[in-house]
């Protein structure tokens, strides 16, 4: 067993759990949706991109693509949900709204990635 890529999995399954977990509830009610795990989605998602770097093939490089528009995603929704409680009208279900959809692409993102992994490791063969 290569402990590299346990870890690799790791991250990215956690990447999208956490994601979906944030993601899943009604789309404007801000109650259903908690501050914290959009926080740890997006740390996550930028540690699952930290452990993408360095593969040099073409799935790597997919691999890397998908991580980097749900980080991308994800830290949006953070900002957007930052700028609605600190300097715009609060959370409204407009605001709501749009991180959850932001949230939503970077779920995509994740799916994809997560459909890679096992696509890579069914491919595998040993040497």
């Amino acid at each position: 067993m290569n402990l590299e890529k346990v870890v690799f999995g790791f991250f990215v399954l956690l990447a999208a759990t956490l994601n979906f977990g944030f993601f899943l509830g009604d789309i404007g009610d801000p109650k259903l949706h908690n501050i914290y795990e959009l926080f740890a989605a997006v740390i996550v998602n930028l540690i699952a991109t930290v452990l993408k770097f360095g593969d040099r093939t073409q799935i790597g490089a997919v691999h890397l693509a998908t991580s980097l528009v749900a980080s991308l995603q994800l830290i949006a929704a953070a900002v957007v949900w930052g700028y609605a409680t600190n300097v715009g009208d609060g959370l409204t279900t407009h605001a709501m709204a749009s991180v959850v959809s932001l949230s939503g692409g970077a779920l995509f993102a994740n799916i994809v990635s997560v459909i890679l992994l096992v696509y890579e490791t069914i491919s595998f063969q040993r040497r």
